[in-house]
Parts: structure tokens; C-alpha cells; sequence
């Protein structure tokens, strides 16, 4: 047999008993064992046992010798281990083509193996730049929430509160809130079309034109002589805002807004709407309108003009600005909630509680009523305004 094998191209290494054979195989694992089924110090069967046994790369194929031909026999042999057998006497061109086949077998695994290893490489490479990504990401939404340093707010008697829950790790909603003067109020709520990264950067770009830090980069605030500031019109500073967005090449996302600019003394309110979903003025007793007509969204195209719609604020009044993310959640049902569905969440939750504890019961309950193992669609994001509430005492 060594012979035959050698001509066929095979290098071979020979052995005169079981424990021998074994021995030899710990030296050099093969890639083939040719063993007789009857040896001294060890049977084939046992020996094969202790070949597959062995801690080895690769996989070792084993053809046993044998003069059996019974079904038992071969199936003892199969158990122990064995893939292929050769009956006695040996034909050299049954050698041949028996080793080749299990030549081609050892070859298939080594390839499989390799492919395995470099899938494995590649993988480990994936997680490598996920968790980049994810890092720059949790370090993204931080930046993000920086965005809304203050989340509460007190002007005298008059609450401010915002909510910010982006679906993903950074998102496209925005709320926040401006005070030129003690009883002067700037309010929005803007959602970013589109979800994720870019987003997210056009959401940072839109704080930066409306930021409460830095008035004198605020478009929504007008420098006087005596170097005070005081709140442009609210359609004035939609206006502004589309124009800036719209003349960016590099923009391609638009954005809604629902933005209001308000006197706490008076309570006197302007709004504007540009595509935003409808706020929602809860009256002292309990009745709700919703207010606005729509609007174009802010960026879509230029030279738009925007409405503006007037309303008063009555002590105990809540005003709420909103994201779609609130009205567009899959509930139990498997409906949306929608206007109706909120307006009664936000009339309910609002004879629970008050401030950022109304706005996290909201958002506590919207996602307990949703739809077993669904997760926001959306961003969920709002602005509460409590006219006169403070100090009053609930009834």
C-alpha cells in the first residue's frame, strides 16, 4: 500500500501496532489514517476512538481495513469513528480513489476552515468599528443633549418644561426656549425629516440659530439701539430661518416648527406653524383646542410666507408643542394613537401631575401602551407651557 500511495503522490508514514500508530499521530497529525481493523496492543476500532480523541486543527480522516463485511461490523466501525472502509484484499485502484476522496474531503474542510478564520477576522474588524461608532455615537447624543441644557424653567408664576426622547442614539426633534426680558418668552418644537446622523446635524445647526446662550447668534432675536434684545415676530423668524436653510446646497433635509413667542404677564400669544403637528391649549377646565392650520415646512422651498395665529393665556392654561413621534405610536390596538388619542393622555396626565413629572407621564405612558416588543418609530419630543400655575395650588 505504501507503494501505491507514494506513486499516487502521497507522502506516508508507517506503523507496526496500534499504540505505535497513535504515537505518531500525536508527532504529526495526518490528514489520512489508513488502519487495519485486527493489530497488536490496539484494535483499529479503539485505535480510531483515540484518533478522533486527539486535540488537532484540522479534520483527520480515517478509512479502516477489514475482512468484515457485516452490517453490525460496519456500523461498530462507523461509531468509533471511521469514515471510510476498504475490504480485504486491498484492490490499488479502490486505494486510490478512496484516499483521493478523503483527500478531497480533508482539502474541502481546510478551505471551509480558512474562509471561517478570515469571516471570523472580518467580524472581530465589524465589531472593532461598531464599537467606534457607537462610542462617537453615545458621545453624539450627550452633545445632543447639551442641545437642551435647561429642561425646566420658572417665569414668575408661568412653567416651562421640555421633553427629549430620541428613538436611536441621536435624533432629529428639538425643543427649547429663550428669554430676552423676564416676561418675555420665546417656545418651539421642531422635528427634522429623516432620522439618525444627518439629522442630527441639522438639528445642532438649528440650535445654533435659535440658541438661548448665545443671543446675538439667535435669529429670532432683534438687537435694539440700547443694545437690549427683544423677540421678533414668530413669522418673521420662520421666515428667516427657511431662507437660511433653503439657500444651503448642502442641506437637503426640512424640518417643521411650531413656535411661539409669548407675554407672561399678559398672557397674549403668537404662534406660527410651519408643517408642525397642532399644539394643544388645555383651558383651566378642562376643554381643548387645537390650534393652527398647517404650514408649509421650514427648508422644503423658498420665499414662504407664514401665518401667524394669536391666542390668550389664562391662568392655570397649559400649552403643549409637540412631535409627530407622540401622535404616530403603534398602540396595543394596532392603531396610532393619534390627535384624539393624545388630547386624552394630555388632559388625563394633567390632573395627575404637573411640570417634567406631566410630560415623563406622558411619555411613560405612551410606551406602556404600545404594542408588546414595539419600540418608537420616532422621536418623541415636547414643550409644555403652564401659564400662571405656579403657587396656585392644585384643586
Amino acid at each position: 500500500m505504501r507503494i501505491m500511495l507514494e506513486r499516487a503522490g502521497f507522502e506516508v508514514f508507517e506503523a507496526q501496532s496500534g499504540p505505535e500508530a497513535l504515537a505518531l499521530c500525536c508527532a504529526m497529525p495526518p490528514d489520512i489514517v489508513v488502519s487495519d481493523w485486527i493489530m497488536p496492543g490496539m484494535d483499529g476500532l479503539e485505535f480510531c476512538r483515540r484518533f478522533r480523541a486527539l486535540p488537532r486543527e484540522g479534520y483527520g480522516y480515517f478509512i479502516l481495513l477489514t475482512s468484515k463485511s457485516g452490517k453490525d461490523d460496519i456500523a461498530q466501525g462507523l461509531d468509533s469513528g471511521a469514515d471510510d472502509f476498504l475490504t480485504k484484499p486491498v484492490n490499488g485502484h479502490e486505494l486510490r480513489a478512496r484516499v483521493n476522496a478523503g483527500a478531497r474531503i480533508v482539502a474541502m474542510q481546510k478551505e471551509l476552515a480558512e474562509k471561517n478564520r478570515q469571516v471570523t477576522e472580518a467580524l472581530a474588524e465589524l465589531q472593532k468599528v461598531h464599537d467606534a461608532i457607537d462610542k462617537d455615537l453615545r458621545q453624539a447624543r450627550t452633545i445632543q443633549e447639551s442641545l437642551v441644557p435647561e429642561r425646566v424653567r420658572v417665569f414668575g408664576r408661568t412653567r416651562v418644561s421640555l421633553l427629549l426622547r430620541p428613538c436611536g442614539h441621536v435624533g432629529g426633534d428639538l425643543v427649547g426656549m429663550f428669554s430676552p426680558a423676564p416676561a418675555r418668552l420665546g417656545l418651539y418644537s421642531i422635528d427634522v425629516s429623516g432620522h439618525g446622523i444627518t439629522s442630527a446635524m441639522v438639528t445642532a445647526r438649528v440650535a445654533g440659530y435659535l440658541s438661548s446662550k448665545f443671543p446675538d447668534q439667535n435669529i429670532a432675536l432683534d438687537r435694539r439701539p440700547d443694545s437690549r434684545f427683544a423677540l421678533r415676530p414668530p413669522d418673521e423668524t420662520a421666515q428667516m430661518l427657511n431662507a437660511r436653510l433653503s439657500a444651503d446646497p448642502g442641506v437637503e433635509e426640512y424640518l417643521t416648527m411650531a413656535y411661539v413667542v409669548g407675554d407672561l404677564d399678559s398672557g397674549q400669544m403668537q404662534m406660527v406653524q410651519a408643517g408642525h403637528a397642532p399644539p394643544l391649549l388645555l383651558r383651566a377646565d378642562g376643554a381643548v383646542e387645537m390650534l393652527g392650520e398647517g404650514g408649509l415646512p421650514i427648508g422644503l422651498v423658498d420665499d414662504v410666507s407664514y401665518d401667524t395665529v394669536r391666542f390668550a393665556m389664562r391662568p392655570g392654561d397649559r400649552l403643549l408643542l409637540y412631535s409627530d413621534g407622540f401622535t404616530e405610536a403603534v398602540m396595543q390596538d394596532g392603531a396610532m394613537l393619534g390627535e384624539e388619542g393624545l388630547i386624552d393622555l394630555f388632559r388625563d396626565c394633567a390632573t395627575r401631575a404637573e411640570g417634567s413629572e406631566l410630560l415623563e407621564d406622558m411619555f411613560w405612558r405612551l410606551t406602556s401602551g404600545m404594542q408588546r416588543g414595539a419600540t418608537l418609530g420616532d422621536d418623541v419630543s415636547a414643550a409644555l407651557l403652564e401659564f400662571g400655575v405656579v403657587g396656585r395650588g392644585r384643586t
